[in-house]
């Protein structure tokens, strides 16, 4: 039909600048570049026009850009580069960030929930789990309760909802704690040194959220500066478990029981190195900037087993294919999601996040560039590789454009034609 017609190979070009993304949004609409007179500011004639009808699919089609694997391959791969290539900077410079970061002390850390009671395990000592079996790594019954009876749901659910909060908190006490070891006070810590970090949230097989984070002390200006004499990867690691053991978050008060929030009992901490592994003794900056940036695609879904969308009802539960514990997970974070008290949290929209609605991935201003400023440098440069640059071509013009939501995905034959195309080179992130 399409061939028929003769707009496949029009079609196949303005799929192609898609990337790869099997999930676009569809915008009808229109866009128009005028000329303007520098002087007297008067629009002239048209230099561009675009209208949405006028394209091979009959509208104009963006990246849907989501981070999440199981939602868009495509779109999740270029959220896992970007990150991986924010935290890379971070560590050893460029993309704006100085390199002398790389000399600077760092250190990879990992924070971890507490426990609500045991699940199936695999333990590293080589032991069978608690259950008398051997699980297997691909095993569907790690990370589910050994008696979901008696398994701390609410405190599951809740722990979640007040993670980011209790990163907040860590993050205070660590300045105060690098503070101490220095025998400064924070008034005059800000003078000497500040710390940066980026992070990223990842879900355990039980349901929990837990944190890798890689953190940097740097000069009293981020990375543009050095750190003091005193600073080094011993004493950061040091305040890093003072401020994770002294970090608590005080919960609400449901039926009678207080809730509050800590760390789990499990902290790694270690020095990030320049050298490649030795041993697996030593991090290296890219093992890193991987580890962390293949987090930065996977939401509960991947490692719970749950949804990767929001509910709006309940009822919906008993037509998806999840697991029991993932069930019952967001089952608990409906009901706590009725009650006003909680109103804040909302557990409801968040409940096929298992009660987790902080950002995935977060990064102090000082770390390194951002996620924005990757992006809108890509799109300048697929600009600058489309524009076709005339010695008449004005300097001053107006853009007027109206665009309009009308849908998302593919119709079954652009899906059938999209498969069979490579991405178009720099198409990342731009309407096509």
């Amino acid at each position: 039909m399409l061939a028929s017609l003769g707009t496949m190979p029009e079609l196949a070009r303005q799929l192609s600048g898609l990337g790869g993304c099997t999930r676009p949004v569809r915008l009808d609409g229109h866009r128009t570049e005028h000329e303007v007179n520098p002087t007297t500011g008067e629009i002239g004639h048209v230099l561009h026009h675009l209208d949405s009808a006028t394209l091979p699919a009959g509208q104009l089609l963006v990246r849907c850009n989501n981070r999440r694997a199981t939602r868009c391959a495509a779109c999740a791969e270029t959220y896992r580069r970007d990150t991986y290539h924010l935290i890379t900077a971070g560590l050893r410079g460029g993309k704006g960030t100085p390199e002398q970061v790389a000399t600077h002390p760092r250190v990879f850390a990992t924070f971890t929930a507490p426990g609500f009671g045991p699940v199936h395990n695999r333990p590293s000592s080589g032991r069978d789990c608690r259950c008398g079996v051997r699980h297997d790594q691909e095993d569907g019954a790690l990370g589910t309760p050994l008696a979901p009876d008696t398994y701390d749901y609410e405190a599951a659910v809740l722990w979640n909802a007040h993670a980011g909060a209790l990163w907040r908190r860590f993050s205070i006490y660590l300045r105060r704690e690098v503070a101490k070891l220095a025998g400064l006070t924070q008034r005059a810590f800000r003078e000497h040194a500040r710390i940066s970090f980026a992070k990223v949230a990842e879900y355990q097989k039980r349901g929990a959220v837990h944190f890798h984070a890689v953190i940097r002390l740097d000069g009293p200006e981020g990375g543009d500066t050095p750190p003091p004499a005193w600073a080094t990867a011993e004493l950061l690691t040091d305040a890093i478990r003072a401020a994770a053991t002294a970090a608590r978050v005080d919960g609400p008060v449901i039926d009678g029981r207080t809730h509050a929030f800590t760390f789990g009992r499990q902290l790694d901490v270690r020095p990030i190195r320049t050298a490649d592994f030795d041993g697996d003794q030593e991090l290296t900056e890219r093992a890193v900037a991987a580890y962390i940036a293949k987090y930065a695609t996977k939401g509960a879904e991947t490692a719970t087993g749950t949804l990767d969308r929001p509910l709006r009802f309940l009822a919906e539960l008993a037509q998806v294919r999840i697991s029991e514990h993932a069930r019952r997970l967001i089952r608990t974070a409906w009901t706590l999601g009725a009650r006003l008290e909680l109103a804040d949290l909302r557990l409801r929209a968040w409940a096929h996040m298992l009660g987790f609605r902080g950002h995935f991935s977060t990064k102090t201003r000082r770390y390194s560039t951002t996620l924005g400023a990757l992006r809108d440098a890509r799109a300048e440069w697929r600009r600058a590789q489309a524009a076709v640059i005339t010695e008449d071509e004005p300097d001053t013009t107006l853009v007027l454009s109206h665009w309009v939501f009308a849908g998302t995905g593919l119709s079954a034959a652009e899906a059938w034609l999209a498969a069979s195309l490579e991405p178009a080179p720099g198409t990342e992130g731009e309407p096509t």
